[in-house]
């Protein structure tokens, strides 16, 4: 089967931006592009009598224009379009749910725009069980950038690494494998108070980065790795990281919980003030 990209479209700009950002990865690999756009009704369509045609032809509207406007730049790439009406989040997660990959638009310094209103864009993020993307319209990637991990040595990292690895490898880009360790308070207050542990840490965690990433590295031998162990706050140095990368890998724990959904605050933190897109891959 083809895969495919779901693109949730809705007229903002970061919305553009995530289409040409999963057309161009489309390209990478040899997928499909499906344009969704969901149909929120306003306070005036749910009043007897006023009909539903201008919201739907503006949609439909918008839907073809996008949808010529990527192959018109990238002949023969494959984009099928659709309206949606079961509501933003359920009809975002369902879309997701026979792609391979979500692509939403985003707004930087933490304000979020389109299908990233509110809690919307959060929950969506926090229910799909494939990688989501989340593209802004400002800001300019490195098209030779690294694709930036921040993978946790204590947690399952297998899908997290599978999926950074495949994108460095169809890139032609170099990886970068991060592990953040925030220590305690005391930990840096030096000898007068307690050890300064970091010197017996990090060669520790080091070592067990090197051990994670043995496997991946005899897979992709065509994709130079870097890889290090950085002291401090995660969801700022990953940040940091993104300054000079094509893209930022990230992942996010799947809880089936019926209460509310979570994605996280190294996440979160990664979300609203990366300026590359951030990939959420999800794991068990």
């Amino acid at each position: 089967m083809t895969p495919s990209i779901v693109v949730g479209l809705d007229g903002t700009e970061q919305a553009n931006a995530a289409a040409e950002w999963a057309a161009d990865e489309a390209v990478l690999r040899g997928a499909r592009v499906r344009l969704v756009h969901v149909l929120v009704p306003s306070p005036e369509a749910l009043l007897p009598l006023v009909a539903r045609e201008p919201v739907e032809s503006w949609a439909e509207d918008l839907l073809t224009r996008t949808a010529a406007a990527l192959r018109e730049r990238r002949p023969g790439l494959p984009v099928t379009t659709a309206l949606l009406s079961a509501g933003p989040v359920p009809s975002l997660v369902t879309a997701a749910d026979d792609a391979d990959l979500l692509v939403l638009g985003s707004r930087a310094m933490g304000a979020v725009a389109g299908y990233l209103v509110g809690s919307v864009g959060m929950s969506v993020a926090g229910l799909v069980e494939r990688p989501v993307v989340l593209v802004r319209a400002t800001g300019t990637p490195s098209p030779v950038g690294p694709v930036v991990v921040g993978v946790d040595v204590r947690q399952p990292a297998d899908g997290l690494l599978g999926f950074a690895f495949d994108e460095a490898s169809r890139r032609g880009s170099p990886l970068q494998v991060m592990y953040v360790q925030q220590l305690p308070p005391f930990a840096g207050l030096g000898p007068a108070m307690v050890p300064d542990v970091r010197l017996t840490v990090t060669p520790e965690i080091k070592r067990s980065l090197d051990d994670l990433l043995v496997p991946w590295r005899a897979k992709y031998p065509d994709v130079p790795v870097t890889d290090r162990v950085v002291l401090g706050s995660a969801g700022l140095e990953l940040v940091h990281a993104a300054e000079d990368a094509s893209l930022v890998v990230i992942g996010r724990r799947i809880r089936r919980s019926t209460l509310a959904t979570h994605i996280g605050s190294v996440a979160h933190a990664v979300l609203h003030h990366s300026p590359v897109p951030v990939v959420l891959v999800p794991h068990e």
